[in-house]
């Protein structure tokens, strides 16, 4: 089966509510799911988090990161952790974890190494998006790090179906990926995570954002914060155009001589402390 109507299925597959995803993130899924409830506890987040290993890592991790723990106290348990970070922050952890098994499920050599340079590159967005909306008082920084860790689900889910679908992975896969099935297919897996709408508007602003990164300082809305940390990310989206990819370094030279240099300088701590705390 050739890539364009491999798209167009798993497209027409999203759309219609039939998405498929890994058992190991069914797994994570219910997880985020049980988090979900408007009348939930602690100790009930508690049990949910502890049931997935590798959450309960990551959510005691963050807890312990620059970002969230200022007093450096250190934090060993995850009931503190919750308590810590609240539900909020746990659900998009959460969320994370679904994508994180995502990647464990790519089907060969060539995806696997795909999909952990995704995931490398979503994490350092999501800590830059993170740093930046604090710095510029945006209303919610968690809204901006949650945004960044997920504005490449669509390419996770494609990965992950590339077992069923091997087409999909030909060697310039970009162009095929960056049309309105990818589109269709990044929308229908964000709201099965049940994704703020928040984020997904931030997700898909950020899209229509032509000018380079500095012209985006100060941020003004999410979508421009999402912008600027997909072009400041030190690890390249490793689905982009070549053309894109030329754009993201020719706007980080021209940093230097802006006031973005300076906050970037001041937080590169902080950024560092939660991009490795974020590392499934």
């Amino acid at each position: 089966m050739e890539r364009g109507e491999a798209l167009a299925r798993i497209a027409a597959e999203a759309e219609s509510g039939e998405l498929v995803f890994p058992t190991h993130a069914e797994v994570a899924l219910r997880v985020r799911l049980a988090l979900e409830d408007p009348d939930l506890h602690l100790e009930t987040a508690v049990r949910a988090v502890q049931a997935e290993p590798l959450l309960a890592s990551r959510v005691v991790a963050l807890a312990n990161s620059v970002a969230f723990n200022r007093a450096g106290h250190a934090i060993a348990d995850v009931r503190s952790a919750v308590s810590l970070l609240g539900f909020q922050l746990i659900r998009s952890l959460a969320t994370a974890l679904i994508m994180r098994q995502m990647v464990g499920a790519a089907s060969s050599p060539e995806a696997q190494q795909l999909a952990q340079r995704l995931w490398q590159h979503s994490v350092e967005v999501g800590a830059l998006a993170h740093v930046l909306a604090a710095r510029q008082g945006l209303r919610n920084p968690d809204v901006a790090l949650f945004a960044g860790i997920v504005h490449e689900v669509g390419g996770f889910y494609l990965i992950s179906r590339a077992g069923a679908y091997p087409g999909l992975l030909w060697r310039q896969l970009a162009p095929a990926w960056t049309g309105a099935e990818q589109m269709v297919i990044r929308r229908a897996v964000l709201r099965a995570l049940r994704v703020p709408a928040e984020a997904i508007d931030a997700i898909e602003g950020q899209w229509w954002t032509a000018p380079a990164p500095p012209a985006h300082f100060p941020a003004t809305t999410l979508a421009d914060v999402l912008f600027l940390a997909h072009g400041l990310s030190p690890v390249e989206n490793p689905l982009l155009l070549a053309d894109g990819a030329e754009i993201n370094a020719a706007a980080r030279e021209q940093i230097a001589a802006t006031p973005l240099a300076a906050v970037l300088q001041e937080s590169a701590a902080e950024i560092a402390s939660l991009a490795a705390a974020l590392r499934f």
